[in-house]
């Protein structure tokens, strides 16, 4: 019976498949700049970056050209962001290349840095691991000269003796440098020490040849030099003991070994936590033999211009930004958290190195590195799309977490862009960086959203927002006409009541039963009192009067929304739109995991939604993969942009940025030709055991059940897989086989 049901759904869905081959349509978004973005006289370069709360800087050639591009990995977010060194007018420059961040390994955390340690030219990835720990990736060239990364070890580890051995640790909170220490053209690791963070700790690689791994601990005390725990820049050397004091600080120090002098050996400069000073210790004795004194302190660096001061945990990194072969010096905070009312808008200091000598001469330049092009709220952006000036096109509200004031408060407010271009080319002007004057409330997390709640033909605000740790969804009605000029007056936003009040929840306000009325879904976090948290709740607008009271709790649990491990997704964040233009609304939401989930035709979903997540198609690979945006508070919203009825996507990200995605389509075979040019075989079939794919020419290949879900894949393109059937349930499934530029093709197969 339950062979002969799975053969009819089949059937039905073989028609399916035939309608949407004939369209020529695969829905999915390709990262593309949305619209130009215009603060002042200036139009962004790299407007839709995304943002930084505290990058870790390094180079490596990216995309074959023998050009060193650039790699950030901001550690609050856990979340790789790629530039490429292009030509451009003048000179050379940075271009956000997120297609790149894709090659990264997908959990880091803590801290990455690039190092060759196998002196191949191709820098390879050293990164934090559990307990401290490090991990090292080989860098392994891949298709045109990019680079693939391989787990070489998991684990780091040194040995002097039987009794003196172990793993390498750094901590939870330091970040470590890794470089040839004592000129023998092999990498040592050099780290403060786990423990309290007050010694250097230095690993030689005592390996026979480049590329070893066998590290032996020189030294727990390197250079003699003890950190004090209770004030920011005091150092002792030899065998003195800190003066007694309270400790202020937890555990936690940056550390980069750069040669400061031209000496050939290495120096020392190393930020703190709760601290915004960057040290230097100058190294007065050799490179096999470190000594420092309190002569070789400078808490004042650089010397001869405007010295460091980074708001907490500076980390500083050595290299060439400018195009002019010399390592310059960016610094920026090393923040695991933001607890510490630390404003990210302005955070990355560079200093270009203007000397023509073996010793750097640092110079002030600016303190927005690569954020001065970009949109940058600080943290928890959130962005809003709507006509706000009444000609008719597209404009935009960008929500904010902000501490920008010095006693640490916050001052959230609504960034409002105003698309000053054409109907088919946005361009997007900064106005206002407060608009509405929200900013003297004292709101945190600020998440707006332009709907119209009445009915009226004018579109609305609804905001929600953190005040003294709870969480309030407030509405303000605009009084103004339809076609005019939005006119709110804040002082008279009304709150919703009957809902949760737990931090950061987040609205999307959408007619869910198609009745008209304008209902609500809310993303939650979790919540003693109304239980389950972590899930998306629909309330439906009943239409009674005021609008405060009108919604009601209808499901608490809508379409069973969990991440991709199972689990209930945390800062759950919805919106809906038609974004593949098939007339009917699809849901969208993203969550701390930094995955997206495109529920196509919710309306028309029950029980456990059904759902899509390799929906990003990256030119570099040739591939949909899943969208990987980092942890923490993520806000999508959809709207056509460009005049071309089909919506744009962007997404407020954690680090106070917006990334932006247009869709794209993947031609379907829809020819004979296409057809007989993709022409596969699949057998045996029916199968039990395993299945033979073989195709006319390489294809990627995944077997779907009949409801659409991935339950097989074989992810390398070539022209024979074998499928694995064990463990499946009896049945009809779907084969489904994708060239590399992304013409599909589809035969059954029947699982016995």
């Amino acid at each position: 019976m339950l062979q002969r049901i799975l053969i009819i759904l089949f059937l039905l869905l073989g028609q399916h498949l035939a309608l949407h081959a004939q369209s020529g349509q695969r829905f999915g978004w390709q990262y593309q700049a949305a619209a130009k973005v215009v603060h002042g006289t200036d139009t962004l370069r790299n407007a839709w970056a995304g943002g930084f709360n505290s990058p870790q800087f390094s180079t490596i050639d990216l995309n074959g050209d023998n050009q060193l591009d650039l790699y950030v990995f901001d550690r609050m977010s856990q979340r790789s962001v790629a530039y490429l060194n292009v030509a451009a007018a003048g000179g050379r420059a940075w271009k956000l290349a997120p297609e790149y961040a894709a090659i990264f390994p997908p959990d880091l955390q803590g801290w990455a840095l690039l190092r060759d340690y196998d002196c191949d030219n191709r820098p390879d990835l050293f990164a934090w691991a559990p307990g401290g720990n490090i991990r090292l990736f080989r860098n392994v060239a891949g298709a045109g000269g990019r680079p693939t990364f391989q787990l070489v070890n998991d684990q780091l580890s040194f040995f002097n003796t039987t009794n003196n051995s172990g793993n390498i640790i750094t901590g939870s909170a330091n970040m470590p440098d890794i470089r040839d220490i004592n000129g023998d053209g092999k990498l040592d690791i050099i780290t403060f020490d786990w423990i309290a963070s007050s010694t250097v700790e230095l690993y030689l690689n005592n390996s026979a040849a480049c590329g070893g791994l066998s590290f032996r601990q020189e030294t727990s005390t390197w250079a003699n030099l003890y950190g004090c725990t209770a004030t920011c820049t005091e150092f002792l050397f030899g065998n003195v003991s800190c003066r007694p004091g309270q400790v202020n600080h937890t555990s936690g120090r940056n550390l980069l070994a750069i040669d400061l002098d031209g000496d050939g050996d290495q120096d020392v400069l190393t930020g703190r936590d709760y601290c915004t000073e960057l040290v230097s210790l100058t190294n007065q004795g050799t490179a096999l033999q470190a000594t420092m004194s309190a002569s070789s302190v400078n808490t004042n660096f650089p010397a001869g211009t405007t010295p460091v001061r980074i708001t907490n945990f500076p980390a500083a990194y050595s290299i060439d930004v400018t195009f002019d072969g010399r390592p310059d010096l960016v610094v920026a905070p090393n923040l695991y958290d933001n607890q510490d009312t630390v404003d990210s808008r302005q955070a990355v200091m560079f200093y270009e190195n203007t000397s023509t000598s073996n010793a750097p001469s640092f110079a002030f330049r600016q303190s927005d590195f690569l954020q001065r092009d970009m949109i940058e709220v600080s943290e928890g952006a959130a962005p809003a799309l709507g006509d706000l000036d009444g000609d008719g096109l597209v404009d935009m509200l960008v929500g904010s977490t902000s501490r920008a004031n010095a006693n640490g408060r916050y001052r959230s407010s609504l960034y409002y862009y105003r698309n000053v271009g054409s109907r088919t080319k946005p361009v997007f002007k900064l106005l206002d960086t407060d608009y509405l004057g929200l900013s003297s409330r004292r709101f945190a997390g600020l998440k707006p959203v332009l709907v119209d709640l009445n009915r009226d033909g004018a579109l609305d605000l609804a905001f929600s927002t953190a005040v003294q740790n709870q969480n309030s969804i407030y509405y303000v009605l605009n009084t103004a006409p339809a076609g005019q000029p939005a006119a709110f007056n804040v002082g008279a936003a009304v709150a919703i009541t009957g809902i949760p009040n737990r931090l950061y929840d987040a609205p999307c306000f959408t007619d869910v039963d198609g009745d008209g009325n304008v209902d609500l879904l809310l993303g939650t976090n979790i919540n003693t009192t109304d239980f389950p948290g972590y899930s998306l709740r629909y309330y439906r607008n009943t239409g009674s009067q005021p609008l405060s009271q009108a919604f009601a709790l209808v499901n608490n649990d809508f379409g069973q929304i969990r991440t991709s491990t199972g689990t209930r997704p945390v800062n759950l964040h919805p919106t809906v739109a038609d974004v593949d233009a098939d007339g009917t609304p699809d849901l969208l939401t993203a969550d701390a995991s930094g995955d997206l989930h495109l529920f196509p035709n919710y309306r028309a979903q029950t029980g456990l939604f059904t759902d899509r997540t390799d929906v990003l198609y990256n030119p570099v690979t040739a591939q949909y993969q899943g969208v990987q945006l980092g942890s923490g508070r993520l806000a999508p919203v959809a709207a056509d942009l460009n005049g071309d009825n089909i919506p744009e996507l962007l997404v407020g990200l954690e680090t106070g940025g917006v990334v932006a995605m247009a869709a794209r389509s993947t031609v379907l075979a829809t020819s004979p030709a296409a057809v007989a040019a993709l022409a596969f075989s699949v057998y045996p079939n029916p199968a039990t055991a395993t299945a033979t794919v073989e195709a006319a020419k390489p294809v990627r290949v995944a077997l779907l059940d009949v409801t659409g879900r991935t339950v097989r894949v074989s992810a390398t393109a070539a022209r024979q897989h074998t499928l694995a059937l064990e463990g499946l349930a009896g049945g009809v499934y779907i084969v489904r086989c994708e060239t590399t530029d992304g013409v599909l093709v589809t035969q059954r197969l029947v699982v016995q």
